[in-house]
């Protein structure tokens, strides 16, 4: 059923009507379908009329007349939404539900017009004049809630809902119906009768900005991309993030090995980290395993390979002086476009906006390798969201279908010994696993690298010396003569040192 929905979809690509916001449409699969009457829904705040102006000024763009019928607010405020994006309003007819009677004599003070004093079917047939008046192609109405005062019973505002679809039915017109929800009791009965349902969600956190989300609660005919969708309002009005899901993007993976640069670590990883796949590199704090990353983009940069990363525990220039005092001066490869750093707020960031950054610094900017940096910031920055392991998965599974190498770096709890922990346990999502660790040796703190888990491979089961310089990365011999590395109190066995010297 749904393959021949998607064909009779694909047959007409240009019977649906845009909405103008992109993401809308990719959710919907083009748009809404013409000459049906539609419910937008939500609560005061998350962007109802934001949408319904976007999708009037898309159909002024197309040349199409476009109607805005106001009950709850003025034409004034209206214009001031438009300002804000700015939008110019001009090729919308907005016709603001007044009676010219009921207007302030210039004698009398100003007062104001409650819609509950208006007669229903005087109202009615103020709407529908102004209807055959532009004759429209698009229709909206703001907002049910002052129809549904004015009806006064349930029966009778259904009656009023479907007169207004049977109208309409015959006019080749599409009809956006928007509705805060402000009574007590959720009312299904527009629902039953529109032909599509988009519900807003406006969520505020315990610290940050609000989270804003939409549904397709229905759509009759269309397979659209089910569950719920991050979306912003910024200037210039709503951006939507469509949830991710890879399945959608499946094709052939070829497994290329990206090499770090530094032979001793690559001999480690058995050649270095595959396309297609991801590698968590889990340790405690500075022990190392951002350098480790900026290192794989680094090298892949001077291959000519693009890289993105996602920065959410450093500033840019911390970054840049950390790589450069490695060695590896990657301001010239942001210059050049090499290298996208995207540096994350954590109060500001949510789970969709994240992905599809990510989706498009693949699809746009042809990044071989990404880097999130770190799953602790990403785990801190939405620590009210359900299911983030489940995301994590299905972001992790578009990249490797992408061919993309995925980094992921987590900051585990301690510094040295047997008690270290993880936020979060995503060593089983991650095709590869590098673990970095402190030890004491020769009264020094001294850092030790091990690859734990590698599915793409094989790879050495070897410890080795581990230290950043100046010069770069040095990864030393196995420490074959030690017993208890990874437990951070090793016992030497050996005869003479085997660790490296500092250069």
């Amino acid at each position: 059923m749904t393959e021949i929905l998607r064909a009779v979809e694909t047959a007409r690509p240009g019977a649906l009507a845009a909405t103008g916001i992109p993401g809308l449409d990719d959710i919907m699969r083009g748009g809404f379908a013409p000459n049906r009457l539609y419910l937008i829904e939500g609560v005061p705040g998350s962007g109802k009329t934001t949408l319904a102006l976007q999708y009037l000024l898309e159909g002024a763009r197309v040349g199409e007349r476009v109607l805005y019928v106001t009950l709850s607010e003025t034409e004034e405020e209206l214009h001031a939404i438009a300002r804000s994006h700015g939008w110019s309003l001009e090729g919308i007819h907005v016709h603001e539900l007044v009676p010219p009677e009921e207007g302030p004599d210039a004698d009398e003070p100003y007062t104001m017009f409650h819609p509950a004093e208006m007669e229903l079917g005087h109202t009615t047939q103020l709407i529908l004049s102004e209807v055959e008046r532009i004759n429209p192609a698009r229709v909206v109405f703001d907002s049910l809630s002052e129809v549904r005062l004015l009806s006064g019973s349930a029966l009778r505002f259904r009656r009023q809902i479907l007169a207004l679809k049977r109208y309409f039915s015959g006019r080749a017109c599409t009809v956006l119906l928007l509705d805060d929800l402000t009574t007590a009791t959720r009312d299904l009965q527009v629902q039953s009768i529109a032909h599509g349902v988009v519900l807003l969600e406006q969520m505020s956190p315990e610290y940050g900005a609000e989270r804003r989300r939409l549904r397709v609660v229905k759509y009759r005919g269309v397979s659209f991309r089910g569950g719920f969708h991050d979306f912003t309002i910024r200037p210039g009005g709503l951006v939507v993030f469509p949830r991710l899901v890879a399945a959608e993007h499946r094709q052939p993976t070829f497994g290329h090995r990206l090499p770090s640069g530094v032979a001793e670590l690559d001999r480690l990883l058995g050649g270095g980290i595959e396309q297609g796949t991801s590698t968590l590199i889990l340790g405690p704090p500075g022990a190392g395993k951002s350098s480790l990353a900026t290192q794989f983009v680094a090298t892949a940069a001077a291959h000519g390979q693009n890289s993105a990363m996602f920065v959410f525990d450093e500033s840019r220039q911390t970054l840049l002086s950390r790589a450069a005092s490695l060695g590896s001066d990657l301001g010239p490869h942001i210059e050049s476009g090499r290298v996208r750093v995207q540096m994350v707020d954590p109060a500001e960031l949510s789970p969709g906006e994240l992905a599809h950054a990510i989706k498009m610094s693949v699809e746009q900017d042809k990044a071989a390798i990404v880097v999130i940096d770190s799953l602790n910031g990403y785990m801190n920055a939405m620590p009210d969201e359900r299911f983030l392991t489940v995301q994590l998965h299905e972001l992790l599974s578009y990249l490797g279908q992408m061919n993309v190498a995925t980094m992921l770096i987590a900051a585990q709890q301690g510094l040295i010994g047997s008690q270290m922990n993880s936020p979060v346990d995503a060593t089983y999502l991650a095709d590869a696993a590098i673990l970095v660790r402190y030890f004491e040796a020769g009264g020094q703190v001294r850092q030790a690298i091990s690859v734990i888990k590698k599915r793409g491979g094989e790879h050495e089961r070897s410890i080795r010396e581990f230290r950043l310089e100046s010069g770069g990365i040095r990864v030393g011999e196995p420490l074959t003569r030690f017993r208890g590395v990874l437990t951070g109190v090793p016992v030497y066995e050996g005869a003479s040192g085997d660790l490296m010297e500092k250069r």
